[in-house]
């Protein structure tokens, strides 16, 4: 399998060249990412644990679906596409985009946009990419990352601040 390869992009977020995943994070360039936030018709918000075989942040709670933006693609293909990859969910439409986070160490250097859907479930999750996933309360995830914030990716715990 070969190496996935991001847009580098300037401070504006501006493509200005490509690279390979690997060297896109060993050298803290810019680049771009997606979450998808998918919350249940009684409010509650589906979390994924990431696999510990992550390279990143593994064996940590993160939004229902995230990931890069490959080279090429755009926020809303990608949006689409980590929802159907990581937990097997088909949207028909884009999600509704919430709010876009400029890069920062929070996000490890990735310009992110934040979207919203509603689905009920049950989600088929992708074995190296989730270790479990489960419905939760705002409420509960609001005390939860007040007390045990190690416990969460940073990008998540920074979106969420933003939520409430």
């Amino acid at each position: 399998m070969s190496e996935e390869i991001f847009d580098v992009v300037n401070e504006r977020d501006e493509v200005v060249g490509q690279n390979t995943r690997r060297e896109v994070h060993r050298l803290g360039l810019l680049h771009r990412a997606v979450h998808v936030l998918v919350f249940n018709a009684r409010g509650e918000i589906f979390l994924q644990l990431r696999s510990a075989k992550k390279d990143r942040h593994p064996s940590v709670w993160d939004s229902s679906a995230s990931g890069h933006v490959d080279s090429g693609e755009d926020y809303d293909t990608t949006a689409v596409r980590e929802a159907r990859e990581e937990i097997g969910l088909k949207l028909s439409q884009t999600p509704k985009r919430l709010f876009k986070i400029d890069a920062c160490a929070e996000t490890d250097a990735e310009f992110v946009w934040v979207y919203r859907c509603e689905n009920e479930g049950p989600f088929t999750l992708h074995p190296d990419e989730i270790d479990r996933g489960d419905w939760f309360t705002p409420a509960t995830v609001t005390s939860w990352i007040r007390e045990r914030p190690q416990e969460f990716a940073p990008a998540f715990v920074f979106i969420w601040s933003k939520l409430n």
